[in-house]
């Protein structure tokens, strides 16, 4: 499945902008992650693109509902994986670099998201590791982020907390406009 093909799949189950741009988001961290770790990085990218593909239409049944189709469209088994793992509530063991990255980095995003949009200018450039660590602690907060989550994905990559948020504000950052977090006098 090449990156059209992705694109296309997530608009054709997702109608709504917030997932879309989540996808966006992921695509470019998983991207950036690729690239860090000398992967394909189409590959992971479209990974990152669609792992919450089917989530607005079978809620009840993400990921495994989407893992069916991305089996009958011809995703590799890996990847399958990779979006199987990417929550804990399957149990799914995350035994490739790929599926720890796509855990580490899916709850992440949305939660550096959303600390971006509370700025004054909702800017991701605005967006400090520091910012993010203290949001954590405020459970009313973007409280459907699992903050257990975020600390997992870390350290199962086995990586700083700190230099992880890092990474990903500056991923997103490269791709601010798409994701609407250029600030508003950048829109």
């Amino acid at each position: 499945m090449d990156r059209q093909a992705a694109w296309e799949l997530l608009c054709e189950y997702t109608t709504g902008e917030g997932l879309r741009k989540h996808g966006l988001a992921v695509e470019a961290v998983m991207r950036h992650f690729a690239r860090k770790h000398g992967q394909d990085e189409e590959a992971w990218a479209v990974v990152g693109l669609i792992h919450d593909f089917d989530y607005e239409r079978f809620p009840d049944e993400h990921p495994q509902r989407g893992a069916e189709i991305l089996r009958a469209r011809g995703l590799p088994e890996a990847s399958v994986q990779a979006v199987l793992a990417h929550g804990d509530h399957l149990g799914v063991p995350r035994d490739t670099l790929l599926a720890k990255v796509l855990y580490a980095v899916d709850e992440l995003a949305g939660f550096v998201t959303a600390v971006a949009l509370v700025r004054p200018n909702k800017s991701i450039h605005e967006v400090e590791p520091a910012s993010v660590r203290k949001k954590m602690k405020d459970r009313a907060f973007a409280r459907s982020v699992s903050r257990d989550g975020i600390l997992k994905g870390a350290q199962e990559l086995g990586v700083e907390l700190d230099g992880h948020i890092a990474e990903v504000i500056a991923a997103m950052s490269a791709v601010a406009p798409a994701l609407g977090l250029a600030g508003l006098s950048s829109s």
